[in-house]
Order: C-alpha cells, then structure tokens, then sequence
C-alpha cells in the first residue's frame, strides 16, 4: 500500500503519518466497529467513484445494526469521501476505505458511553486476487471455518468483528496452496467467500445463493443487473458444495475482487479450468460500467471533479 497526503478523520483532512488513534480505542478491543469497501476508476472524465451512495448507506445500515450512532450524515459522508479523493490527487484507480469506530474514553463491554469517530482512507489499489486471477482465474478452498452463524452474529452488517472468521478461512486457503476461501453456512449451503460473493453458471444459468447468510452485495446486485440486461437467466437458490463441483464456470464478485474467475474449488476443476464464456461477457460488461463505458449505468458512478 502506498500512502496517500491525506486521511479524513472526523471533518478534518489529517496528514496520512498523522491520522492516528489511541491504544486504548474501544473497537480494537471489543471489535465494534463498521467500515465500507469502495472504488474508484479512472475513466475518460475522470475519477469516479463506483456506487457511493449505496455504500455509504451500507455502512450506516451496518451502523444501526450494530448499536452505533453516526455523528456524520450520509451526505457529509459521501462529500468527505468525493473530497478526500480531489485532495489527494490520484492518478491511478482508487480504493476508498470509510469507518465508523468506537473510540477511546471508556472501557469494558458496554460500549453506549464510547465516543463515537469516523474516518475515511483512500489509496492507490490495483488488483485484489491479482491481474493474471482476473485472466485466469484463481484456485478456492472451500472452509473447515463456518459462516459466522445469524443465530450468533449479524452478517448484514459490515462488522469489523465478523472478520475474524474471514481471516481464519483466508489464512487456512493460502497455507493449503490455495487463494482464497468458500465458507459454507451452518447447514451445509454456500455463504460467501471471505470477502466476495459467490457464483456459478450451470446449462447457461447463473447461480448466486441467496444471502441469507451472506454480505448483501453490491457488486453482486450490480452483475444481476448486467445478466438480466443480457438476456443472461438468473437463479437465487441455495449451492451444495458437490454441485460447485461439477458446474460449468464459478467467479467471485465484491468492491475489491471486481469480478474474479475461479479456476478449481478443492482441486476440482471447474469447467475449462479457466475464465468460462458467461463469466468473460459478465467481467467485460462490469468493467465497462465502472470505467464509464456503457451511458445506461452512469448513474452509479459519482465523478470527482465534477461541482
């Protein structure tokens, strides 16, 4: 990661070495706290930011999940991060990281009397699980970690708690040989990835699972977008693990994997072993959306030096 000039804490637009917190924050020790994922692509009018009202409501969605009263609205929220981005001058795609975050004054578990702060982080950011895995696709584990469970914690929320489970399950795929992981649900179905969304296509079909106990996507809403525009047949329906197996192409979606082509799930191969067709016209599609390519979807990008 290399380091921007700036970093918005709390209205102020703080130098990057700067922009630091006390040891005794209330999130880094009990994990309440919420954040957002979000990007920015350099099109041919600029930097623009993919779908920032939806996650920055997300983020306030996540918010009131969690017990956590904001102290910034979701407009001054969207303006600090269009602001944070102009300041900063980028000149390459961009990754936007807010957060809402309890801070530090009180502790103990409860956490109603904690003072609450909120930031926004921006870098220059390529590629998550790789260029050549967005060509080529990338090889997944399928968990020995459980989806965090809706009867013990709440996955709607984009909770800095819930990524415990993620970190384990990604860890034990990159000590296995693998890149990612796949988490199943406390039944047995597919949930999500560590931090994507997962499909599959089958008999020219694609198949996400439902999110019942998965992050609601926006990426993901994006693609279901893209298909039904395509003419692509869309099913919202619970995968077993043996039916990843033997479908005809697999991908990963989210903020930071785009859209990722996955090649083989506990060495199985899937399809052709690499980007399948549905997933190569889905992957061309979202990129032209982002990068401004296609006017129908110009309203989910917010342009930066646009007054």
């Amino acid at each position: 990661m290399e380091p921007a000039k700036y970093i918005w804490m709390d209205g102020e637009f703080v130098d990057w070495e700067k922009a630091t917190t006390h040891i005794l924050t209330h999130t880094l020790h009990y994990g309440n706290g919420v954040f957002e994922g979000v990007r920015a692509y350099q099109t041919d009018k600029g930097l623009a930011i993919f779908r920032l009202r939806e996650h920055t409501q997300r983020l306030l969605n996540s918010a009131k999940i969690t017990m956590i009263k904001p102290t910034f609205t979701l407009e001054q929220l969207e303006i600090a991060q269009i602001e944070l981005l102009r300041r900063n001058e980028f000149k390459k795609n961009v990754y936007i990281r807010p957060i809402i975050y309890l801070g530090y004054g009180v502790m103990g578990v409860y956490h109603m009397k904690a003072p609450v702060k909120s930031a926004v982080a921006a870098w220059e950011w390529g590629s998550y699980l790789g260029d050549d895995g967005l060509k080529n696709g990338i090889r997944v584990k399928i968990s020995s970690f459980m989806r965090n469970s809706v009867r013990s914690t709440m996955g709607k929320a984009k909770a800095v708690a819930n990524y415990i489970n993620s970190q384990m399950a990604k860890y034990e795929a990159i000590e296995a040989g693998y890149q990612e992981g796949l988490l199943l649900d406390s039944e047995g179905f597919i949930a999500e990835g560590s931090g994507e969304i997962f499909f599959i296509v089958r008999n020219g079909v694609l198949i996400c699972p439902p999110n019942d106990n998965a992050l609601e996507g926006i990426t993901q809403d994006t693609v279901i977008k893209i298909a039904k525009d395509l003419n692509i047949p869309v099913e919202r329906r619970r995968v077993t693990r043996d039916e990843v197996y033997i479908a005809d192409e697999a991908f990963f979606t989210g903020t930071a994997a785009e859209i990722t082509p996955i090649r083989d799930v506990d060495s199985r191969i899937i399809g052709n072993g690499g980007r399948g067709t549905i997933t190569e016209i889905i992957q061309k599609a979202y990129f032209d959306v982002v990068y401004g390519r296609n006017e129908k979807y110009n309203y989910m990008l917010t342009y930066v030096n646009e007054r």
